[in-house]
């Protein structure tokens, strides 16, 4: 039996970012994953587990923090309830100290947070401006192969995504694997006329 596609485009920040001043009841309603894969919340088991890490290099030179820095890493598994495998390997860094002001943003149990992460933030007055993505592929790995149930042979889209704020700081680096052999990446950029 076929596994359910997921189409990601870029318009989705736009989309996540007017769903954080929404009403929370219509916040509930959907997420990023219903967007995607035009399932209902109803339709998904989601997962989320929380732990504070030591910033590695990479990230430090990402966030401009020093090395060792606390870093809140969330790591998010959501599958369609009538299969086992996920559409994605999410991993979700944030610096805890800005978090720390809601310590809501803190406990996966609270998850999942209606609004997403643009709303987690905004609830400690920030308010990201811009989201780059970078899109690489390879083979993958043993662990990957496994978790995402993937056939002989498919690769895995790597996507890093880090989102700034409207100082120009970065305030979220995730690093999202995706199954190749299901998920469509589309990217419609709108021009201004001349």
């Amino acid at each position: 039996m076929p596994r359910t596609p997921a189409v990601r485009d870029n318009r989705r920040h736009q989309w996540e970012k007017n769903r954080a001043r929404r009403p929370e009841a219509e916040r509930c309603r959907t997420g990023a994953t219903e967007r995607d894969t035009g399932l209902d919340s109803q339709d998904l088991v989601f997962h989320a587990e929380y732990d504070v890490v030591a910033a590695s290099e990479e990230l430090a030179a990402a966030f401009g923090v020093p090395q060792g820095t606390s870093l809140l890493r969330r790591r998010y598994r959501t599958r369609r309830a009538t299969e086992s495998a996920p559409f994605s390997l999410v991993s979700s860094y944030l610096p805890r100290e800005l978090l720390a002001p809601n310590p809501d943003l803190l406990d996966a149990g609270h998850e999942p947070w209606p609004g997403g992460t643009q709303h987690q933030l905004s609830t400690v007055g920030i308010e990201v401006d811009r989201v780059e993505e970078r899109v690489t592929a390879r083979p993958p790995t043993p662990q990957e192969a496994r978790e995402l149930q993937l056939p002989a042979g498919a690769p895995v889209i790597l996507l890093h995504k880090t989102s700034y704020d409207i100082h120009d700081r970065v305030v979220d680096v995730s690093h999202i694997t995706l199954p190749g052999d299901r998920t469509e990446l589309l990217f419609t950029t709108h021009l201004e006329r001349w």
